[in-house]
């Protein structure tokens, strides 16, 4: 949730609506589905609240699976648990932390954390720990804490601080003094000392012996998803990494919206201008032009520098399935809220606003076999309206970043 920018006040518990109803079209519904929660494994934004509602609702009574399909962040959300209160304390030092890469199913095995077992003595303590936590301010943390905090602000509009309320014991470091090794003349180089093998620390039979687990599981592939065409380095450019920045542009009937070279919308025909933001990869190039255009401005760039994304000229093509249209006829609802998303597989989306009772006729094109749905309603609605100046002599608006939040420290001025 860190990537998606606030399009209002309340956005939040929109979000969680949207998700508790797409949950019971898909049959997750009554006791089922326990709780919803938005979280950021990567800025930490929720997590301390997911740790507290899993220590609650679900304690010990069984082993937990991380699901999803690939590239959804389960290793993320796996190694941010490994080093929180959900797992026991001497685990971290012993536990690999799971590979994470861009690149679709790469868990190469069935890593586990031991869960550690909530008594009231350690719910206690970690609720005193979260409370003087929240007191703090930004200028109360260590310049270690307040560098890792700004950097996370720039990768995410919510951000929050993950801690640990049980470190483990280590023992006093004892440094062997070996005179002979220290000493040298003046004729030769000091010499390093050698090297002990350390041993890899295992758990103990009564650590393990009760022990309920945390699974990171591999991804589950999506048939229809476009991160299946692509290659190690183009996913990396199609997969946001930081806060998306909504870009919102303005076209008139017989314009065409180009997402690199993995999506394009044309607008056909309605009688007035409409909306169109652009939710995506910042690094993804978004073009506009004009329909009598589009197609050889397609055919030359597909695979070029100005398109991006896919990468590598004419071989690169021979091998990539080509865009195919699906129409598309939406009515508006509003200039300030959208009425659907164009979703272009997981490329992202393009979220349409249109004057009130504005018949607009679109057609949207993604490669073939990927998924092109349209989502109503829209996941962000509001989206077209935090945009800024429309910049003189083209269709596209200046864009404006949020400010990040973070959830657990005291701010201090007025927000």
């Amino acid at each position: 949730v860190d990537l998606l920018p606030a399009d209002c006040r309340g956005h939040l518990g929109r979000l969680r609506q949207q998700l508790a109803a797409a949950c019971a079209r898909a049959g997750l519904r009554g006791a089922a589905l326990v709780d919803i929660r938005l979280v950021s494994a990567k800025t930490g934004y929720g997590m301390e609240g997911l740790v507290s509602r899993l220590q609650r609702s679900w304690k010990c009574a069984g082993d937990v699976y991380l699901l999803g399909a690939t590239n959804s962040g389960k290793s993320t959300l796996f190694n941010t648990l490994l080093r929180s209160d959900y797992c026991k304390s001497r685990a971290p030092d012993i536990v690999d932390r799971a590979t994470v890469s861009p690149w679709p199913g790469t868990t190469l095995n069935l890593l586990k954390f031991p869960i550690i077992n909530p008594t009231c003595d350690r719910i206690f303590r970690r609720q005193e720990r979260l409370k003087e936590e929240a007191t703090k301010t930004e200028d109360q943390l260590s310049s270690e804490e307040k560098k890792q905090l700004n950097q996370l602000k720039k990768q995410g509009y919510l951000v929050g601080r993950v801690g640990r309320t049980f470190q483990q014991q280590k023992s006093s470091a004892e440094i062997d003094f070996d005179p002979d090794v220290l000493s040298y003349s003046m004729d030769e180089d000091p010499r390093d000392p050698p090297k002990k093998h350390e041993e890899r620390e295992e758990f103990t039979h009564n650590e393990v012996k009760d022990a309920r687990w945390c699974f990171d599981t591999p991804g589950i592939v999506k048939e229809d998803c476009v991160l299946n065409l692509l290659t190690e380095k183009e996913v990396k450019l199609v997969l946001p990494s930081h806060a998306i920045v909504p870009r919102t542009f303005i076209l008139k009937p017989g314009m065409v919206l180009f997402l690199a070279a993995l999506g394009r919308i044309d607008y056909l025909e309605g009688e007035k201008p409409a909306w169109f933001s652009v939710l995506a990869s910042n690094l993804l190039p978004v073009h506009v032009t004009m329909l009598s255009n589009a197609d050889t401005i397609y055919e030359k760039h597909i695979a070029q520098e100005f398109l991006k994304v896919p990468m590598g000229g004419e071989e690169r093509m021979k091998e990539f399935p080509p865009l195919v249209p699906q129409d598309i006829t939406l009515k508006g609802v509003g200039t300030t809220e959208a009425v659907a998303d164009i979703k272009l597989s997981s490329a992202g989306w393009v979220a349409v606003t249109a004057h009130a009772e504005e018949e607009l006729l679109l057609r949207a094109y993604t490669p073939k076999g990927t998924a092109l749905v349209v989502r109503e309603p829209p996941l962000l609605p509001f989206i077209s309206t935090i945009r800024g100046a429309r910049i003189p002599g083209t269709p596209a608006y200046r864009t404006k970043r949020p400010p990040s939040f973070v959830e657990n420290l005291r701010t201090t001025g007025s927000r």
